[in-house]
């Protein structure tokens, strides 16, 4: 997921590493503590520059396109539509979705160059405490994703059923399929960017100024709930998914769980709402929606927690990968 990772970690000169290192090696959410040379502003200016770089890439983005449209005829009566309408998700107009999704993917790039930029090598860390993204477990987690959601989805949609409702899908729609393919592209990069803003940055902004994982898991959920406009039950399933999201994270030692997690639950959503079987445009909710999503979630943290102690998955930073360096890791730290 990170292009401009370092390929390799070339050796710096460590500062003692702390008794907190040196007994049990560091949590995720203290991971920023391993960069060159920490200090307790550096990750809050690394979001500030984050910000700006963010702000540069999407101006040159947006401007090809605003020029584009205003040469093109009918291109800008479309891009008006962008700025009218909040059902983003409409098969007759598929670009719509990437307008919504493509800014959130460009976060990646703006957040690992600022990252790179302001507190040196180990941007592998924002990743995990290997220095890397563990494909093998995010592969796994997300086959334990895709069989809970599965089995979730398929009860929601039978009690509908069984109370009366239609649940009939439509495969009719000739948008149809490139709808499924921009979603199989995009929504994997769209999911893995909020996990590298709101569980992988912010909570190592958290962790360097506070030891407690509460507060790393915690402090960061108002942010996330704030950029999803629901109503007071729809904002309360996605408060409980960052907090899952969070405490797996700290479980696991990385954003894998965390990202698996994202992918499914947002592309079963909008390939389900492809086929006119939920409103993948809905903001609203209901208590039972959300103790249905909180049992499929807390089912799969439990499962893969579980699963992770079991495999052995690293949760810290080793001492001895300190020892050599500060961020240095084994051989296939990036970053």
């Amino acid at each position: 997921m990170s292009s401009i990772e370092d390929a390799t970690a070339a050796p710096v000169t460590p500062s003692a590493p702390s008794p907190e290192v040196s007994e049990r090696g560091l949590e995720y959410h203290r991971l920023a503590l391993l960069r060159p040379r920490p200090r307790w502003w550096k990750p809050l200016l690394t979001g500030l520059l984050g910000i700006a770089f963010y702000l540069a890439i999407l101006v040159l983005v947006v401007v090809p396109l605003v020029v584009v449209s205003a040469l093109v005829p009918g291109w800008g009566a479309e891009l008006q539509m962008l700025f009218r309408t909040t059902a983003y998700f409409q098969l007759d107009r598929p670009w719509l979705l990437v307008a919504l999704v493509l800014p959130l993917i460009l976060m990646i790039p703006a957040l690992l160059l600022a990252s790179r930029v302001v507190q040196g090598r180990g941007v592998g860390l924002l990743s995990s405490v290997t220095g890397r993204l563990r494909m093998d477990w995010l592969g796994r987690t997300f086959g334990l994703a895709s069989a809970v959601f599965v089995v979730y989805f398929a009860v929601v949609l039978g009690w509908s059923a069984a109370l009366g409702d239609a649940v009939t899908p439509d495969f009719s729609h000739p948008g149809l399929l490139l709808m499924v393919v921009l979603l199989l592209v995009l929504i994997p990069f769209q999911a893995a960017a909020e996990e590298y803003v709101f569980r992988g940055y912010l909570m190592q902004l958290v962790g360097t100024w506070l030891r407690h994982p509460a507060f790393a898991i915690l402090l960061p959920v108002p942010l996330f709930v704030l950029g999803h406009g629901y109503d007071v039950w729809g904002a309360a399933s996605v408060g409980l998914f960052a907090v899952v999201a969070a405490w797996l994270t700290w479980r696991t030692g990385g954003l894998e769980a965390a990202i698996a997690l994202h992918i499914v639950n947002n592309l079963m959503i909008f390939l389900l709402g492809s086929v006119a079987v939920v409103d993948a445009n809905a903001t609203s909710g209901s208590p039972v929606d959300l103790l249905g999503s909180a049992a499929a979630m807390l089912v799969f943290a439990v499962v893969a927690d579980r699963w992770a102690r079991r495999r052995g998955i690293t949760r810290t930073a080793s001492p001895a990968a300190v020892a050599r360096g500060t961020h240095l890791l084994p051989g296939r730290m990036h970053g």
